[in-house]
């Protein structure tokens, strides 16, 4: 028998402005995978970390570590990109 697993998210309300067609997307898009609006959009953004400018940006920045423990990436991963 496998038990369920606690989320363990650490979520935080934001008052952002998206257009109507963006909230539309998620609307549906949460209905179809019968996820909440949240988690669509919450999974969906972690995408971007796999942008490789983006983590050569991050790489860039002088005093990243910070950044790193915020965004859960480990040091060895931008290393695996050659990246630092």
């Amino acid at each position: 028998m496998k038990f369920i697993e606690p989320k363990n998210k650490n979520s935080t309300k934001v008052d952002w402005d998206i257009s109507e067609r963006v909230r539309a997307v998620v609307k549906y898009y949460a209905e179809y995978t019968e996820y909440s609006e949240s988690e669509v959009v919450d999974t969906f953004l972690l995408n971007l970390l796999d942008d490789e400018q983006f983590l050569e940006w991050i790489a860039s920045k002088r005093n990243n570590k910070r950044i790193l423990k915020q965004l859960e990436i480990a040091e060895e991963e931008l290393e695996e990109l050659r990246i630092v």
